[in-house]
């Protein structure tokens, strides 16, 4: 475990690690963005696992499980450009602001992370620029080249939640977040409503309007670009047959509403908001 300051001036990921983020672009894409900030459960070697075992790091604590398989599946459906996160949540996370103390979880659901016990200002700096900047400064760059003098794209956080927390069953199976603009978000739970057999929870089970929210705060709000974060219930993500039908279902269902013009023009802060 790297705790030297020597060391913290080095770079955080060898030559040979993968990037701290990936980007899919499309020859000819549509105006959609799509981001999926917890997609990979990797530590950066130097870090030793942070102190944990490789079934810690398979667990949800460490990533949104199929959240980057959707993603991806996503970004092919709906010819959509997507930026994946490379690293785990437990090193940083991606979706937090770096004040927030979460952002470097020293436990999770019940695990102590050692890895990130009494971490310094200059080991949080170290990691926030190896990782959460770069992410970040790629997020900017492929929601700005699809801005155009009076347009601009949707914005799509793909997020996973586990079937159960803290032993209390959660019933839904997605989770559609939004805070002040309606436009995505309500058409979208509309149109996932159609089918009887799901359970669609509006800002459950978790909320659009949590400050913990950082990548739709930091890059669609401020912009006015229509957006709206997608928890998936992990269990119906788990495995390939899982990901391949949740992906299908909800590119029709996202199909069916990107059609509207409405989307695509900035948000005006203090428009009306419609609850479904």
């Amino acid at each position: 475990m790297v705790a030297d300051t020597e060391r913290l001036t080095e770079a955080l990921l060898a030559g040979d690690e993968p990037p701290p983020f990936a980007v899919i672009e499309h020859p000819e894409p549509r105006p959609i963005v799509l981001v999926c900030d917890h997609a990979s459960n990797r530590v950066p070697i130097v870090l030793d696992n942070l102190g944990l075992t490789q079934a810690h790091l398979e667990r949800h604590i460490a990533w949104d499980i199929g959240a980057g398989a959707v993603t991806r599946l996503l970004s092919e459906r709906l010819s959509a450009n997507a930026v994946l996160g490379g690293y785990s949540r437990l090193v940083i996370d991606l979706n937090r602001d770096l004040e927030d103390p979460t952002a470097f979880p020293a436990i999770s659901d019940g695990v102590l992370v050692s890895g990130n016990l009494g971490l310094s200002v200059e080991a949080r700096a170290w990691r926030a620029r190896a990782l959460f900047k770069p992410y970040h400064e790629a997020v900017s760059r492929v929601s700005g080249a699809r801005c155009e003098r009076d347009s601009c794209p949707v914005f799509v956080a793909i997020h996973s939640f586990t079937p159960t927390l803290h032993g209390v069953a959660r019933p839904w199976h997605f989770g559609i977040l939004w805070d002040k603009d309606p436009r995505l978000a309500v058409p979208l739970l509309a149109a996932l409503r159609t089918h009887r057999d799901l359970v669609v929870g509006d800002n459950e089970p978790y909320s659009g309007r949590h400050p913990a929210d950082f990548t739709i705060d930091h890059h669609a709000e401020p912009r006015g670009f229509a957006h709206v974060g997608i928890e998936i219930r992990q269990d119906l993500i788990a495995d390939s047959d899982g990901q391949q039908r949740i992906a299908m279902l909800l590119g029709d269902a996202l199909a069916a509403v990107l059609g509207s013009e409405a989307l695509y023009t900035p948000f005006v802060t203090g428009a009306t908001e419609q609850r479904p």
